[in-house]
């Protein structure tokens, strides 16, 4: 059977596109953007020109992009950028935050912030009200994903912003799961927002940092004064074209393809929920990402039946954790207050743009054999 990849939510193929805008800047083209040689000038220019694009599809000025190595260096240099910049404070976050996020509020923690991590609800949405609640007069910065990796619940980002933005405390959200949803920072009302390449077809090495004008940050490392003197280091110039292009084809496309993924992933939670017997979805019912299901399957070890899907070719993903020794239940899928079997039970399937219908119907009849077959062993 033709290898089915489900598991877009951790990585994506490089768009064909998106390779033949980079492959010229691997080659022929191949200048440092801060050279002063016809080359190097080439190659800036390359860059400016990807900057103002991004900026244009999120409504923001050239000046407030800045690229990164992905995801997590955008997410670390907007949260401790912020934080050192300030000195002192408080910060708020969620409780089913990336580990980018998380790890970065913890380690402000030991330097003396002080950090508040807001409970979610059973599908994980987050409260305006106890984000609300939660803010102190020394609160310097809230952060809240706009999109989760795991369950795919969408967040009310706008909603949020509006109330940040009325209380003058700046906002960050982690849109690296959401660049194809609406990323109109002012629409969103952030004041920093970060996105990942290698999420939207653009290749693994390559971010984006929105920080709205005025906002000081302090740089997580220093070089040569590169990205307006807040990420320091040569610049990528083909990833900074291949996100650039990426970002493009996911926003264009992204009404009609959105649908069709939604169309389909819809299709598929009926299908495994009706034929295979105790089987729950985890997250919103409906505010979710389209390309997101997140099943749990009742009486079997969600370790062992990702591993018998990969024999099939069949590849996606499980939150859960091998930690000495023992499997530790995803912290996303405790923050939903999911039983431990269940959380243990459960794998996430994200669709693509390859993504077809005949490919979700072998799928299910896979897991119908290999579930009720790991069910009898564990009797």
């Amino acid at each position: 059977m033709k290898p089915i990849y489900l598991d877009h939510a951790a990585s994506t193929p490089v768009d064909p596109w998106v390779l033949k805008a980079m492959l010229p800047f691997f080659t022929t083209k191949y200048g440092n953007p801060r050279s002063v040689h016809a080359m190097g000038r080439e190659a800036h220019d390359v860059v400016e020109d990807a900057r103002k694009r991004i900026a244009g599809i999120l409504h923001a000025a050239p000046e407030e992009i800045i690229f990164t190595s992905g995801g997590t260096e955008s997410v670390s240099l907007a949260i401790k950028g912020v934080a050192m910049a300030k000195g002192r404070g408080h910060l708020i976050t969620s409780s089913i935050e990336h580990p980018a996020v998380l790890e970065t509020c913890k380690y402000l923690e030991t330097k003396g912030f002080s950090v508040t991590y807001i409970p979610v609800d059973r599908y994980g949405l987050v409260s305006a009200k106890a984000v609300e609640k939660a803010i102190r007069r020394d609160t310097i910065l809230i952060t809240i994903m706009y999109a989760n990796n795991e369950i795919g619940t969408i967040e009310p980002i706008a909603a949020l912003g509006r109330l940040t933005r009325a209380r003058g405390i700046l906002f960050h959200t982690d849109a690296c799961q959401a660049g194809s949803l609406e990323l109109d920072v002012r629409k969103l009302k952030v004041d920093l927002l970060t996105l990942n390449g290698s999420k939207i077809h653009a290749p693994k090495g390559v971010g984006v940092l929105y920080r709205k004008l005025g906002v000081e940050l302090i740089p997580l490392f220093h070089g040569g004064g590169q990205e307006f003197g807040v990420r320091g280091g040569t610049v990528n110039v083909p990833g900074i074209v291949g996100m650039a292009k990426a970002l493009e084809l996911v926003q264009k496309n992204k009404d009609k393809e959105n649908a069709r993924l939604r169309q389909l992933g819809d299709y598929f939670i009926g299908k495994i929920l009706k034929s295979i017997p105790r089987t729950t979805l985890n997250g919103h019912p409906t505010q979710r990402l389209p390309n997101n299901v997140h099943i749990s399957f009742a009486g079997v070890d969600a370790e062992a039946l990702l591993h018998h899907l990969s024999a099939q070719g069949i590849y996606v993903s499980m939150g859960s954790a091998c930690s000495a020794q023992e499997i530790q239940m995803s912290p996303v899928l405790k923050a939903i207050r999911l039983p431990k079997a269940k959380g243990l039970s459960s794998l996430r399937f994200s669709l693509g743009k390859e993504t077809r219908k005949e490919e979700l119907e072998k799928v299910v009849k896979v897991l119908q054999m290999v579930v009720e077959s790991l069910r009898k062993v564990a009797r």
